[in-house]
């Protein structure tokens, strides 16, 4: 059972001097069966708000549920939105309760939040744990993050443009697809602007390769 319940996955995320890209792969895994080749692993959760998620699909799922309306309750509460802190730090919250919840399975998730407030923008790495760490430059989840971070780190540079980043975004996941055998199948790709979110690219990897 143990073995069924892993997963992996490759996230990206990227600051860019006009925005944030987050990128990841399509595939679900459990152990070494494909469950699913067109998984959703970035998802928008508000006009201001976007993540990708790592880990064990059913607490992502239902810790997406709880960020949702905990923003919308915020904003019913307070009269207007979150700022990007806020929200990191209630995702960070949530994390940290559900990994100390009383459970028969270990469910694990790793978020990358993206967010604008009216400050800018910004992104976050959620750890599993809880924690809650800014992002300067990039970050990379998931199994096939190795990979990842190979690329970035060589190929990343200060003050990129979105269609930079959005091309390293893809490359980043493209390798990771030919080496991880649990990440795979397509690419999907938001943005988060000063003018809000967006999805750029959602393709089968076939059609990128």
């Amino acid at each position: 059972m143990e073995e069924m319940l892993k997963t992996g996955t490759t996230t990206v995320g990227i600051v860019c001097k006009d925005g944030v890209v987050l990128a990841a792969d399509t595939r679900a895994t459990a152990g070494t069966m494909i469950v699913d080749k067109q998984a959703e692993k970035v998802h928008i959760l508000s006009d201001d708000f976007a993540c990708t998620i790592a880990g064990s699909v059913s607490e992502a799922q239902l810790l997406i549920k709880l960020i949702k309306a905990e923003l919308k309750l915020k904003e019913v509460r307070t009269n207007k939105s979150a700022s990007a802190k806020e929200a990191a730090n209630l995702l960070g919250g949530l994390l940290y309760s559900s990994l100390h919840r009383m459970s028969m399975f270990m469910s694990i998730a790793h978020f990358l939040l993206g967010g604008k407030d009216l400050s800018g923008v910004y992104l976050y790495d959620l750890f599993p744990d809880g924690s809650v760490t800014k992002v300067k430059d990039y970050v990379s989840s998931g199994s096939g993050s190795v990979f990842a971070y190979g690329v970035l780190e060589t190929q990343y540079k200060d003050g990129m443009t979105l269609d930079e980043g959005i091309k390293l975004a893809v490359k980043c996941v493209n390798t990771a697809l030919q080496r991880d055998s649990a990440s795979g199948n397509g690419i999907n790709v938001v943005v988060v602007t000063e003018q809000g979110i967006k999805k750029v690219l959602q393709k089968e990897a076939s059609m990128i390769l």
